[in-house]
């Protein structure tokens, strides 16, 4: 398709309908239908081969299902304490249950779709599109070997069938049918390699069923770590999963969500590529992570870091690729008709060139939490604690884009300034416990200045509420963390009066972020934020309303969908899941939640920041 021709109609399937399975280095969406709509090869920031999230069938997918009227899906979910997605269908004539995954990688990313037999007799369909660069270039499709490969310019997909079901063709759609009787095991497999390798890449040849339990163990190896006991156990193990997916195991960095251009509002303009590291989002990760028992991400992400901000902390930006990459051209995708219709489709994140206070901060209450539950910080990186200190020191008056990292003139955020009261609060504490108080003088004055100036600014006597910017009635979520930071006690009486504002951003029983502004309204208003929703359900139980709390708390379990993951935001009004998906962010908040209500100890000051819904 030309650029300038209009794409057809789009897909609409809800978000909530997809899951996710991965292998720490990309992941794949499944649908309800038992389509991959969505996959990028061989990273979570290559380009996709599945792209029909976000277009149609034709942008590329992979349906796996049976044949015929009767075909439902009677149940999915995921294999307990795994990232394997186990579907159970049924067409009358048969049951099958179909098990996806991906295992752990080795040196190509790998793709296996397992069909048992259950009961009876089961027609099924195999239909695979493959679609490269973003789900735009037809590959060619030829035997080797006795396999089926497609290729288009650096990109191979070797595709393999085991059991009682023939090659797939080698035309465009590949397909075949199948019937599985009770009993019958038949194994697909897809594997992607550089095209330039003339042999067939591992695991082809490896048993399915061998790459299944090296997959479960995996995982299972690694939830058991889990430190968290409380009552919402079930979803912090689903949580916690989900971000373990979302972190790139080569470089150790995390990414925000495996997805692009998932909107904000359907139809709306508010669609941004997450599929990249941002350090607040990394840093919020790695503290949840921590605090929950794991502290070999915390080296890795740590490593990540000190190699990703390299040089002149005045140059360290918002957010990087997953191997510490800066230039991350923003591109629109023309031949994408967007999800539901929203467009544009964007590729890259221009959030590179934002300057967002609040990152130091985060980043930097990441290292003390790291620093206080035993992790080491090596001597480079207290050298960056002490070059990011200085650099705020210069620059904390400024104003920025913020937390929601808007696409216009910069403003005196009042959450980017308390930020940058953590990252002087942190930044001592730190070296109080390393004994390195060389700069100490300094960080103890800026401080007391941050944080008078907040209390002056950012405070309104009118509204009786923290606000969004200095000289702004406007209110704003992200004050709802302010106890959580630190910077005034739960009980004082200006976080609780800004707690009762809060309520004036509720709608439907979740909250907004903000007041929308004319530009949100104009590009489509957005959904409910479920992070935010979250925040409001701490501050609650941290000013001792705690039933109240858990009520928001449940309200939020409730809309996660049928395998327990959530998307950036809700509608609702139309009860439905919107923006990328998952999203770290959600899944962060929910696990911090859940601590907080939970009777298993204290609620340590962990920083919690958002990328943004304008990046």
């Amino acid at each position: 398709m030309e650029d300038g021709q209009k794409p057809p109609p789009a897909l609409s399937a809800p978000i909530e309908d997809y899951a996710l399975i991965g292998d720490l280095e990309t992941a794949a969406m499944v649908g309800r239908d038992g389509s991959v709509d969505w996959l990028c090869l061989p990273r979570f920031d290559s380009p996709a081969c599945f792209a029909a999230l976000l277009g149609t069938e034709g942008n590329g997918s992979w349906r796996i299902a049976p044949v015929g009227t009767r075909a439902r899906l009677r149940r999915r979910s995921y294999r307990a304490d795994t990232l394997v997605l186990e579907s159970e269908w049924s067409d009358g004539g048969g049951t099958v249950r179909v098990v996806d995954f991906m295992p752990p990688r080795t040196r190509w990313p790998c793709l296996v779709r397992i069909i048992d037999g259950l009961s009876g007799t089961t027609r099924l369909r195999s239909t695979l599109r493959l679609r490269f660069h973003q789900g735009r270039v037809l590959p060619w499709i030829r035997a080797v070997q006795g396999f089926t490969v497609a290729v288009a310019g650096p990109d191979a997909v070797w595709v393999h069938a085991d059991g009682p079901v023939g090659a797939p063709g080698r035309t465009d759609p590949m397909e075949c049918d199948f019937t599985v009787a009770a009993g019958d095991r038949v194994a697909l497999m897809l594997v992607w390699s550089p095209s330039h390798l003339p042999e067939p890449p591992a695991p082809l040849g490896v048993p399915a069923e061998a790459l299944l339990k090296e997959t479960v163990d995996l995982w299972r190896r690694w939830t058991a770590k889990c430190r968290y006991e409380g009552p919402y156990r079930d979803a912090v193990v689903r949580s916690l999963i989900t971000l373990k997916a979302l972190t790139y195991a080569p470089t150790g960095g995390i990414v925000a969500a495996p997805t692009t251009s998932l909107p904000g509002s359907i139809g709306g303009e508010h669609n941004w590529d997450h599929r990249y590291c941002w350090l607040r989002d990394s840093a919020l990760t790695l503290s949840c992570l921590l605090r929950s028992g794991y502290r070999d991400e915390a080296t890795a992400w740590l490593e990540w870091l000190a190699r990703a901000v390299a040089g002149d902390p005045a140059e360290i930006q918002t957010v990087y690729g997953v191997a510490g990459q800066r230039l991350l051209p923003e591109t629109e995708a023309p031949w994408l008709a967007g999800y539901a219709g929203s467009r544009p489709v964007r590729f890259g994140n221009s959030a590179v060139d934002q300057f967002q206070l609040d990152v130091y901060g985060e980043v930097l209450d990441a290292f003390s939490l790291s620093l206080r539950v035993g992790v080491p910080l090596p001597d480079h990186v207290w050298s960056l604690v002490d070059a990011m200190m200085d650099f705020v020191l210069d620059h904390w008056r400024e104003p920025d884009q913020g937390l929601w990292q808007v696409r216009g003139p910069r403003r005196q955020f009042v959450h980017s300034k308390v930020m940058a009261w953590v990252a002087a609060d942190r930044a001592l504490r730190m070296g109080e416990l390393l004994g390195r108080s060389g700069s100490s003088q300094r960080w103890r004055a800026m401080r007391t200045q941050v944080h008078r100036q907040v209390c002056r600014k950012g405070w309104d006597p009118v509204r009786r509420s923290f606000v969004k910017a200095y000289g702004s009635p406007e209110l704003d979520a992200s004050a709802l963390l302010i106890p959580r930071l630190g910077f005034l006690p739960a009980r004082d009486e200006r976080v609780r009066e800004t707690v009762r504002a809060v309520r004036g951003l509720l709608d439907g029983g979740f909250v907004r972020r903000y007041t929308p502004d004319e530009q949100e309204i104009r590009g489509g208003l957005q959904g409910a934020d479920l992070a935010c929703s979250l925040w409001y359900a701490d501050a609650l139980a941290a000013s001792g309303e705690v039933e109240q709390a858990r009520e928001m708390f449940h309200r939020v379990l409730a809309v996660r969908n049928d395998v327990g993951l959530l998307s950036e935001q809700w509608d609702p009004d139309a009860g439905r899941q919107l923006g990328n998906a998952p999203q770290a962010f959600s899944h962060i908040a929910l696990v911090e939640t859940a601590y907080a209500l939970s009777s298993t100890g204290s609620h340590p000051s962990v920083g919690l920041g958002r990328r943004s819904d304008s990046a």
